[in-house]
């Protein structure tokens, strides 16, 4: 015989075995809109039959440089969270039910323990999440990648109804902001985190477990008291200072509380061993709040008592000007002002 696709670096049939190993996996996630299995060329599916005028709302993202602290330290098991987290929580932010969810798994060479590792956790994301893991992709791309690196990326698909987009459109002023707290970084920042890890040396275990936390899932929390808000906010990429504008108009601000809340330790590590600027903390991470909602005064109580994750009020709405008092955070579309 001639070369093979296998001596090329490519083993088809170790992606065959990765399918049957998932299958158990993706079956915990079947939703009765599905038709057909997992492993066909496409995924089918009808609409689910409570909607009126269903839009469909999609979003895609990755873990980034996270996944290079799992594989330095052998810690898979999370990733595949966060990759859901990442897209599904996108999704909540104007108001959608997460639906239909596929992945994209690339390395050099398959690593099927691995990849089964990684792929588990996505389905335990997407059962958080209430949505059906109904496909994917597993590529190997040797001479792309090295060693044991490997790259995720997710698409979700959600469901809202047409008269219940939450737009962003009715924030106003004097509505409050409500801050959902975070399980740690998420999957944000972590090539300035890197950083600060190359300069400070080896983690302990305690705070290397603190960064490696899978993002929290906000679907089942605060699905249930969209009709209750004004606006939604994912504090993902960009941190506070980037996310929180993105739910309201130019013409306001968000006025926050910085002092409403404990900042996990994980945040003042960071910042201690980086010598990392209050501002720039703000604009890259989350800082212990990874979801935040607008609502009218009067529907404060029932939020925060509905919620079931921790949530704390962090601030309110403000018309552009709003004088900044010290230890609060001003920020709109195209001003900051630290107090």
């Amino acid at each position: 015989m001639g070369l093979t696709y296998r001596e090329a670096g490519v083993d088809i049939d170790a992606g065959n075995e990765l399918v049957q190993r998932i299958k158990d996996a993706a079956k915990r996630t079947h939703r009765p809109e599905l038709l057909g299995g997992i492993g066909g060329f496409a995924a089918l599916a009808s609409l689910p039959e409570k909607y009126q005028e269903p839009l469909l709302v999609t979003g895609t993202d990755g873990v980034g440089t996270k996944l290079a602290l799992a594989v330095t330290h052998n810690m898979h098991d999370g990733v595949g969270q966060d990759l859901v987290a990442m897209c599904v929580n996108d999704v909540l932010a104007v108001g959608a039910e997460a639906f239909l969810f596929l992945d994209y798994f690339a390395s050099s060479k398959l690593d099927l323990d691995v990849a089964e590792r990684v792929i588990n956790g996505i389905a335990r994301g997407c059962e958080i999440a209430g949505c059906a893991l109904v496909g994917g992709e597993t590529a190997e791309m040797p001479g792309f990648y090295q060693g044991h690196d490997y790259d995720l990326a997710g698409f979700c698909v959600g469901v809202v109804e047409r008269s219940e987009v939450v737009t962003g459109d009715s924030v106003a002023p004097e509505d409050v902001l409500i801050g959902v707290t975070s399980s740690g970084p998420h999957a944000n920042g972590f090539s300035l985190i890197r950083r600060v890890m190359a300069d400070f040396g080896p983690l302990n275990d305690d705070l290397l477990n603190q960064l490696m936390a899978p993002t929290r899932i906000y679907m089942p929390s605060v699905l249930p008291i969209v009709s209750l808000v004004t606006g939604l906010s994912h504090i993902t990429g960009g941190g506070l200072i980037e996310n929180i504008p993105r739910m309201f108009s130019s013409t306001l601000v968000a006025d926050i509380d910085l002092g409403a809340w404990v900042r996990p330790r994980i945040f003042d590590w960071i910042q201690q061993q980086g010598g990392i600027d209050e501002l720039e903390m703000l604009r890259t991470f989350n800082c212990g709040i990874g979801f935040v909602i607008a609502c009218r005064p009067e529907n404060v109580d029932q939020i925060l008592e509905q919620l079931t994750d921790d949530a704390v009020v962090i601030g309110r709405i403000e018309s552009l000007g709003a004088h900044v008092q010290k230890g609060h955070l001003v920020i709109g579309l195209a001003n900051v002002e630290l107090g």
